[in-house]
Order: structure tokens, then sequence, then C-alpha cells
């Protein structure tokens, strides 16, 4: 795997946000908003050659949901990512939980999938499996970023 060109810039919560030029990382240690948390061999004037800078300030990603158009998870953005009922095709009225919450599930993109009235109301409280019933949707996350 060929290593991407650019300086990886970490939130100051250590998630990955971009990359950016060599000469904007220099302009972000000058500015003091980051540190540079991996060198590689080799000085840029006062400064380590930075591999991977850290954020000082942590950044609030809002901008992350809006690109994808689907926002935080909620019954109508899981509805929208799904478009039809995870278990029979049919429209989706309402979201099941895969892991049911009452033992303890998550609200959260990979546990939630589009489900009609019939098909939620059936499964209850159990899962797929000790329903009988078969998953057509794979539940992911539409926020993140794949990785190229």
């Amino acid at each position: 795997m060929a290593a991407q060109p650019g300086v990886l810039v970490l939130n100051a919560g250590m998630e990955p946000l971009h990359r950016v030029t060599l000469q904007h990382a220099v302009r972000m240690l000058v500015r003091k908003v980051a540190v540079v948390h991996e060198a590689a061999t080799g000085k840029i004037g006062p400064y380590e050659r930075p591999r991977v800078l850290r954020l000082v300030r942590y950044v609030a990603m809002g901008w992350a949901y809006a690109r994808t158009g689907y926002g935080p998870v909620s019954k109508q953005a899981v509805r929208r990512r799904d478009g039809a009922c995870a278990y029979c095709g049919g429209p989706p009225d309402t979201v099941d939980h895969v892991q049911p919450k009452s033992r303890g599930g998550a609200s959260s993109w990979l546990n939630l999938v589009g489900a009609c009235v019939p098909c939620n109301q059936f499964k209850a409280d159990r899962t797929p499996e000790e329903a009988g019933m078969t998953l057509l949707i794979t539940p992911y996350d539409p926020t993140l970023r794949r990785a190229a």
C-alpha cells in the first residue's frame, strides 16, 4: 500500500480529520494550532518534519455530517438510508433495533434498520435469529468516509 501524500491532521480527540500539504502543516505549527504527533526524519526550521499533526483544540465535525446528507443518527435518517423494511422489503414505517434495546442494544447506525410496523411487532424484543427473520439490509454508518 503506497503512502498518501501530505501530512495527516488529527483532531484533539485523535480522530483523523484530513490531510494537508507540508507547507500548510508548517503554517499550522507556526500559528500554534497544532503540534507534531509523529515526526519524519529531518527538520524544517525549528520544527521536526511532521508526518502527523494533532490539533491543540477540538474541532466540532458537523461538516462531516453535512457532506453525506444524513446528519446524526435519527429515525428519519435510518429510514432514508435503508429505503425499505430490512425484513420484508416493504416501505419502512419505523425503525428496529437489531440487538433489542431491552438487551442493551444501542441506538446507533450499526444497530438500527428501517422496518415496517408488522415486521417490527413480530420481531418484538428478540434478535432476528430468535424471531426466524433474515436481514435483507446490512446496517452501516453512512457518515463515515471510505478510506481511499
